[in-house]
């Protein structure tokens, strides 16, 4: 029987090459093995142990015996695999690469059983990780350095250092611990670091952060949705322990049939009474003999509140039409309202435009002299809870639209027109650009004016990476600044 000692129970490097000495040297699945260093290596007298990380000359093969590869699918496989609990995936994962040099494309028979077994203990890992982004739960401390966050974790697999990049994407700007069994994981704001095993007491029981978590989310607790069933399903009770909100789990379940008998019996809320008024006041600005008379921004403005080219005027609270002077001699061109805009009424003062703003002010450009408006003037989204998330329009709700936007560029005549993203651009030139390989370029327009096409400043929000976000920022103002020019 030969062993071969790895560092650690994710050693997926010292793993390959171990298993690939032992194939070459011929090594049986039968008689080779895998343990952890500092595991107990029961065997014979005469039975051979071997760090694989340099390979002893005995197992060295000739040149022309080590012309030996995989498919890239069996590796992406095994560094999955590796993360599994099980004791015997190293064995199982070297049964896989004893077979592939004779069986080349036995990664894709799902149906033979070592396969199927490595596939379902690597989708048991992917779940893991998944339940560790939903489920990890900070709490605040303070330490010498100042604020920090810890969190206590118990993963069903070994997935912290497949997982904590996640983290380290998505609180950047924190300091934060991630504690497991298995080790421990550092972020402080400039690099991840991995640390030894830790215990349940080195984590803090509770913050007063927590109260408010368990407000919000008994305030989030529909009854009327409950699926018991469901919900362990999702957050299976072996993970209760560790999050706070699972305390109010029993009594929200135990009192959702009383709180659901409420709600069915509570009245539909009223309509929105403004919204009504507007569509019973203009309703004829909706006639296509009406829109072709459309000689004012305001014409523009009734039209729109009483649109129904497309069925997006359903969900949206009201249309949002453009703003500024009429003589602008630049006009910008959006996607579509967002949800503070569409509560507002007015276009970009939301969070992408308080990054327009500031991308005009370091370009020399006064917003006040230019004219913002959008492809589309009703708010397209799909709710989520409580909130509304955006939802791109497609090529129909723009072609829709486009008589609106047709008319502003019709009534202010501005001598630019720059489209923010690809859905404006479909507006203004009739197609939908390669905004990043057509940005700053100048594109002659039917009207006689001028096109220009750049990111939308909410494409900046999206960006996780800080340095990412500070070179898409001054690409933006650089398009600004170009825009300016084709002004003078």
């Amino acid at each position: 029987m030969r062993t071969a000692v790895l560092t650690s129970e994710t050693d997926f490097e010292g793993w390959r090459a171990a298993a690939r000495e032992m194939r070459l040297a011929g090594v049986e699945p039968a008689a080779g093995r895998f343990v952890v260093e500092g595991a107990a290596v029961q065997g014979g007298l005469f039975e051979e142990a071997a760090k694989f990380s340099d390979p002893p000359a005995t197992l060295r093969c000739p040149r022309k015996e080590r012309e030996f590869s995989v498919p890239k699918a069996f590796v992406d496989l095994a560094r999955e695999v590796i993360l599994h609990r099980s004791a015997d995936r190293f064995d199982l994962l070297y049964r896989l690469l004893w077979r592939l040099r004779d069986e080349p494309d036995l990664i894709k028979v799902i149906s033979d059983r070592d396969v199927a077994d490595a596939l379902e203990r690597a989708k048991n890992v992917s779940r893991a990780s998944h339940k560790m982004k939903a489920f990890v739960r900070f709490r605040q401390v303070e330490d010498a350095q100042g604020e920090a966050w810890v969190a206590w974790f118990e993963p069903p697999h070994r997935v912290l250092e497949k997982t904590a990049p996640f983290f380290q994407r998505r609180f950047t700007t924190m300091r934060w611990s991630i504690l497991t069994p298995d080790g421990s994981a550092h972020w402080d704001r400039e690099r991840l670091s991995f640390g030894p095993p830790a215990t349940r007491d080195m984590a803090p029981a509770e913050d007063e952060i927590e109260e408010f978590w368990k407000t919000y989310y008994a305030s989030t607790f529909n009854p009327a949705r409950l699926k018991v069933k469901t919900m362990q399903a999702e957050m299976a009770k072996g993970y209760w322990k560790n999050l706070p909100e699972a305390a109010l789990i029993p009594e929200l379940v135990a009192a959702s049939s009383v709180r659901t008998d409420v709600m069915v019996a509570t009245p539909a809320p009223e309509p929105n009474v403004r919204f009504a008024r507007v569509v019973a006041r203009d309703l004829h600005a909706a006639r296509p003999d009406v829109e072709a008379v459309a000689d004012s921004l305001a014409d523009v403005e009734r039209g729109v509140q009483a649109c129904r080219r497309c069925p997006l005027y359903r969900d949206a609270t009201q249309g949002v039409c453009g703003e500024g002077p009429k003589t602008a001699r630049l006009m910008i061109v959006g996607e579509q309202p967002g949800d503070q805009e569409d509560l507002a009424g007015r276009p970009f003062v939301g969070p992408a435009g308080q990054v327009l703003d500031a991308a005009l002010e370091e370009a020399g450009i006064d917003r006040s002299d230019v004219y913002v408006t959008n492809a589309v003037k009703h708010f397209k989204h799909e709710p989520q809870g409580k909130r509304r998330l955006h939802k791109t329009p497609n090529a129909g709700e723009v072609q829709a639209c486009r008589w609106w936007l047709d008319a502003e560029r019709r009534l202010i005549q501005p001598k630019v027109v720059l489209a923010l993203g690809a859905t404006a651009g479909l507006a203004v030139l009739g197609r939908k650009p390669a905004v990043m390989q057509e940005r700053g370029r100048a594109l002659a327009l039917d009207d006689g004016s001028v096109g220009l096409v750049t990111v939308h400043p909410s494409y900046l929000l999206r960006l996780p990476d800080v340095a990412a976000k500070a070179e898409a920022r001054r690409g933006l103002v650089d398009d600004l600044i170009a825009t300016q020019r084709l002004m003078s």
